[in-house]
Formats: structure tokens, C-alpha cells, sequence
């Protein structure tokens, strides 16, 4: 367990660092290169002390012994090319594990300060770590600071999500366990712990131990998280640690294997021209995230299970209808959708979690969609924690789901969840939105489905009442002139190019914090392209003023399914088109108009008073200041 010191010191370590080396992933490299060579000297030690010999810092490598390093009779720059000469050298050391020779292989200082070098040295040496498991929780919390790794659309996954997915997919001991797209094996290192808790009450022998550290297995790209991973195993007591560097969606030579656990929060960015994989994916794409769907279910065996962490374009977006098809046979049986800064503060990304047990396919295509509102963390880019947290209720909702081999009967309201079950084999289009021929995996349509139109029955499309245009790009605004110029947040002047001259509803649909923001106009007027324009298809039967305070009244639901995206949130105009919402008869509406008209005047009435008290108050301000002066 990483303890409150331990984080202190690598942060300390790394202010030491930060004037001379401000890259964070090159932090990480120099505090790594730094711990593994005073854990090595721990080790020595400890063999010594227990009539044992140095298993590292011998044969002719004994001056570059840590101890030797902190002589405090040796000046500043001798220590500094003593320690330059021994990173630079290390890796010659036929003595250390090829893992610590991989590691120094490429060490190099980039800065010549002995002041800093001696701060920094001397920071890590108060570390007295004398197990590796120790010095693997300070190694993840090291791990932590990498964040996003930027063009590669890769971002580190909160260990609290990480151990949420591993409770729910439950792998054995005797079961092979990959992750594509590793990173620095957090999946991995949660898996193996998972494991030996499960069997806290009998133990491991040695032997299943051995087989366990021999069935985790990762795949990674990128050869500076190859080696990170396998520092973070090897500190994990995994002396062997089976990462590999490797190109999952281009190479064809680990195709065959496949594996009774597959958990993964791979890339989602795509470079420019898109991925070119070779051909045996059975969906054929260029997207990395849809590519990576496939893979997990390609190469799940058949009684496989899988937890992966997949941008909202995935469960929603029409170019992976047929994948989406494909995960429903084969076993998907949970989507579960994650708020967007679950991932800050390195990035704002929309994502859902898809749980497959291959096992559970040909049960009755029912599928359990949840909302996790919160999950312990403070919602913004400080992510304190926080006392709501969804996820404990949430394991429970879907352990029992699974238990009850996905019955539609489970009683979701017992569970203190945002939660539905759909049976998607039996899904009547006419009763949710038009998108559902697409089969849209989107939790929120299914959870809040019936929380707009109260009577699905009577409910009608807002393309039924609205004609929907969208606004012109904001670059096409004029200079300011005398007409409402309206975007989703504010609102400007602009000359009379481009402007409507009608009564409408505009509705924000993208734009953060503005986004199902709605406004009224009667007069002319432009709108930005991040607003939708309403007017009534049927004038004399539709009370604009009334559908105004309606949608102000389901903004937040409507958000909450329409939105969507990975970075930025927006509303798409055909999902907004086929939005089911409640019928009223002119009547009513006029009815309500009316007492919405007499209302808003008192508003406007009140809002006069407050502007004309306020000039009284500033007039009252310059009689005192002209006195002052006289």
C-alpha cells in the first residue's frame, strides 16, 4: 500500500527535476533509472547482512554502488560523473537481470548540475525499500504522473476504474489473461493482486504462482511503455514478465493465440490516413478504437470474458452498426458509461465500458446499461475525492445480473444505480428514437428513455412539430450591426446578411457548459452553427413560448441522451429530429402560453425596477463625487 511519505518523496523528487528536465515522461525515466539502481544496492545489502554475497554492484562494478555514490567526502561533480559514468555503463553488467540491463541500456543525465543531481540523489535515498513489492505501489503511483501520452490518443486509466473492470470480469488463477494495449500494466499488476485476494484463505502454492506470472500477458506499441511495464511487473515479484512490444492491429504473428481474459483501455486516436491492418479482422476498418473491439472478440476463447474501455463513438456512431451486432453475439452483456472527467485532468474523454462473457451469448439478448454519476472523485480537474461514488452499488447491480443469467425480471430500483436491462432482440423502433435500426448501444437512450415522453403512447417526434435547421458558421458573422446575432452562449449584433425574420427556439447544441441551452426570438436574428433553429411546422396549433419552458424544463435530460462525443459533447440533429417527446393539444398549450405571457411581463416589469434602481444608485455615487470636488 503506497503510504502518504513514500508519495511525498517521489513529488519532492520531481520538483527537484522539473526546472532542468520539465518533460513528465522524461521525469518518470530519471526516477526510474534512479530507484531501480538504489533498490539494487538495497538488495546487495540485505544478501550481506544475511551471509550472502552482492548480486549486482560485483565483480568490478563495486564503485558504482549506491553507498559508494553518497559518500558525503566526495565533492558535487565527482558525484555527478561517478553516477553519469554508472548509468552509462550498468547495462555492460552481465550480473543484472537483462530487464535492469534493458534499462540502463539507454540511460543517459541531460543536465550537468551537481546541485540538482546531489537534491535529487539525495531525495531517493531515503528510500529503504528492502522487497520489491514495496517499491512496486511507489513505481504505479511514479506511473501515475504520465497522463496522456498526447498524438497517440493514449491517457493513463484511474486505478479505481482499472480495479473496477477486473472485479467485474473475476479472472482465475488458471486463466491466461491478456491486455493488447498494456501501457505501463496496470490491468495486469490489478488482475494478478485480484487473484491472490480471491485466494487469500489458501494461498498460492509456488508453483500456481509461477503459472499465474507465466498466463499475464501484454502487447504495446511503444517501446518506452514496454519498458515501463516491465520494471512495474518485475517490481511486482514477476521476474520473467511476458510484455512484448508489438503492434496489435498491424502484425499477424500473435494471431493464433488466444486467451480466456482479454482487458484493455487501448488508444482511441487514429493517425492521419487512418490504421492499415492486415486482413484477418473480421470488421474491416481503419479506426483504432472499432479495430481493438474486434481483436477482444476475435480472440476470446470460447468461453471467454473481456472488460474494455471504448470511446462513445463506438456504442453509437452508425459506421459500427455491424460491430456493434457482433458484440451482442458474442456475449456483451453490460455497457456501462463513464462521465467525461474520469479522465482529467488529462483528458475530457466521453467513454462507456463493455463487459463480455462469452459464456452468457445465448441468453436471451438481454443487455444491463448503467450511468456511473459518480465515481469518488470531484467532478473537475482537481479530482479530490469525494464521499458519492457509484461503483460499489454498481459491482453489486451487475454481479447479480450476471447471476441471474441477464434476466430482464432483476429489480433495478433496489440498486442505488442510474440502470436499465433491454432485451435488444425484442426492441420495437417505434418506441424508442428512429436511430434504434442502427442498434445504438448509448446507455443513456435506454435509461432515460422514459423520462421525456411521459406516455409513449400519445409521444411524438420533435421533427413531427419543428422544422430543424441548423445555424451558419460563426465566420460567416459580419461586422456588428443593428440584428441579434445568437450563439450557444451569448449573443452579439450583426448586419442583416444571414439574419431569420421569424418567431423560433434556438437550442445550444454544443459548447460545453451552454450545451441544451434554450432561447426564444421574435424578431430577426442569426444564429450560430453550434445552435439548432426551430420553427412550428403548424403555426396556429403550436404555442412557441409554451414548447420554450418545455425544453428548458427536459434540458438536462435531454443532454444526458442526446450528447455525446469523446472530447467535446454535442447533439446530433438526426438523433434531436427523432427525439420522442410529450403531446399536447393546442388548448393546453394556449393555456399555458398565456400564463407563460402574463408571467414574463412581470418578469420584464421586475427586471426594469432592478435597472432603474441601479442607475438611481449610480447617480446617487457621482452627486457624491461632484461634491467631493466642489
Amino acid at each position: 500500500m503506497l503510504n502518504k511519505d513514500t508519495k511525498q518523496k517521489i513529488n519532492s523528487a520531481r520538483k527537484i527535476l522539473v526546472g532542468k528536465v520539465p518533460d513528465p515522461k522524461a521525469q518518470v525515466e530519471q526516477i526510474t533509472t534512479a530507484l531501480i539502481y538504489k533498490f539494487m544496492d538495497d538488495m546487495d545489502k540485505e544478501a550481506q547482512e544475511l551471509g550472502g554475497k552482492a548480486r549486482f554492484f560485483t565483480n568490478g562494478f563495486e564503485k558504482y554502488a549506491w553507498t559508494k555514490l553518497m559518500d558525503t567526502r566526495i565533492s558535487g561533480q565527482d558525484r555527478l560523473n561517478l553516477y553519469v559514468e554508472a548509468i552509462t555503463t550498468l547495462s555492460q553488467n552481465s550480473y543484472l537481470p537483462k530487464l535492469f540491463r534493458d534499462i540502463f541500456k539507454d540511460a543517459f543525465l541531460p543536465y550537468r548540475d551537481p546541485e540538482t543531481l546531489n537534491l535529487f540523489l539525495k531525495e531517493l535515498s531515503s528510500f529503504t525499500y528492502d522487497n520489491s513489492e514495496d517499491l512496486g505501489d511507489a513505481f504505479e503511483y511514479l506511473l501515475s504522473i504520465l497522463g496522456s501520452q498526447g498524438d497517440a490518443g493514449q491517457f493513463r486509466t484511474p486505478r479505481h476504474i482499472i480495479d473496477f473492470i477486473v472485479s467485474i470480469v473475476d479472472p482465475k488463477k488458471e486463466e491466461t489473461i491478456l491486455d493488447p494495449a498494456c501501457g505501463t500494466a496496470g490491468f495486469l499488476i490489478s488482475a494478478y493482486k485480484h487473484i491472490l485476494r480471491q485466494n487469500h484463505d489458501k494461498p498460492l502454492t509456488p508453483d500456481e504462482k509461477k503459472r499465474l506470472m507465466e498466463n499475464l500477458v501484454g502487447y504495446d506499441i511503444s517501446p518506452d511503455m514496454v519498458r515501463l511495464s516491465r520494471v512495474n511487473m518485475y517490481l511486482h515479484d514477476f521476474s520473467k514478465p511476458k510484455i512484448d512490444e508489438y503492434d496489435t492491429l498491424t502484425s499477424e504473428d500473435k494471431w493464433d493465440e488466444n486467451f480466456d481474459v482479454i482487458m484493455a483501455n487501448p488508444p482511441f486516436m487514429t493517425p492521419k490516413g487512418g490504421i492499415k491492418p492486415h486482413k484477418r479482422f473480421s470488421f474491416k476498418s481503419r479506426r483504432a478504437e472499432a479495430l481493438f473491439v474486434d481483436y477482444l472478440i476475435e480472440h476470446l476463447k470460447l468461453n471467454g470474458k473481456a472488460g474494455i474501455i471504448v470511446p462513445d463513438g463506438i456504442v453509437n456512431n452508425k459506421s459500427f452498426f455491424k460491430l456493434r451486432q457482433s458484440m451482442v453475439e458474442n456475449g456483451l452483456y453490460a455497457v456501462v458509461s463513464l462521465h467525461q472527467y474520469v479522465f482529467k485532468p488529462y483528458a475530457g474523454a466521453k467513454t462507456c465500458v463493455l463487459f463480455f462473457d462469452k459464456t452468457l451469448k445465448e441468453n436471451s439478448g438481454n443487455v444491463l446499461f448503467a450511468e456511473v454519476e459518480n465515481d469518488g472523485f470531484k467532478k473537475g480537474t482537481q479530482r479530490s475525492k469525494i464521499e458519492k461514488d457509484d461503483i460499489p452499488e454498481l459491482i453489486k447491480l451487475i454481479v447479480d445480473f450476471k447471476k441471474s443469467n441477464k434476466s430482464l425480471s432483476l429489480e433495478i430500483n433496489k440498486y442505488k444505480i442510474n440502470a436499465t436491462v433491454v432485451n435488444l432482440n425484442a426492441l420495437n423502433k417505434n418506441i424508442y428514437f428512429h436511430y434504434i435500426d442502427q442498434l445504438t448501444l448509448f446507455p443513456n437512450t435506454y435509461i432515460y428513455k422514459n423520462n421525456v415522453a411521459k406516455n409513449l403512447n400519445k409521444a411524438v417526434r420533435v421533427a413531427d412539430i419543428f422544422a430543424i435547421k441548423k445555424g451558419v458558421l460563426q465566420s460567416t458573422k459580419a461586422t456588428p450591426g443593428q440584428y441579434r446575432f445568437i450563439t450557444a452562449s451569448d449573443e452579439h449584433l450583426t448586419h442583416e446578411e444571414y439574419t431569420h425574420d421569424m418567431e423560433a427556439i434556438i437550442i445550444a447544441v454544443a459548447a460545453g457548459g451552454s450545451l441544451g441551452k434554450v432561447q426564444y426570438v421574435k424578431e430577426k436574428f442569426i444564429a450560430s452553427d453550434l445552435c439548432f433553429v426551430l420553427t412550428p411546422k403548424k403555426k396556429t396549433q403550436t404555442d412557441l413560448l409554451f414548447y420554450l419552458y418545455y425544453f428548458k424544463n427536459i434540458r438536462t435530460l435531454l443532454v444526458k441522451i442526446l450528447a455525446k462525443g469523446v472530447s467535446k459533447q454535442s447533439i446530433n440533429k438526426t438523433d434531436f429530429a427523432n427525439l420522442l417527446i410529450d403531446n399536447f393539444d393546442t388548448t393546453e398549450q394556449k393555456k399555458l402560453g398565456e400564463k407563460i405571457r402574463l408571467t414574463r411581463e412581470k418578469i420584464f416589469d421586475f427586471k426594469k425596477n432592478i435597472e432603474k434602481l441601479e442607475d438611481e444608485l449610480i447617480d446617487t455615487i457621482e452627486l457624491v463625487r461632484k461634491s467631493n470636488n466642489s
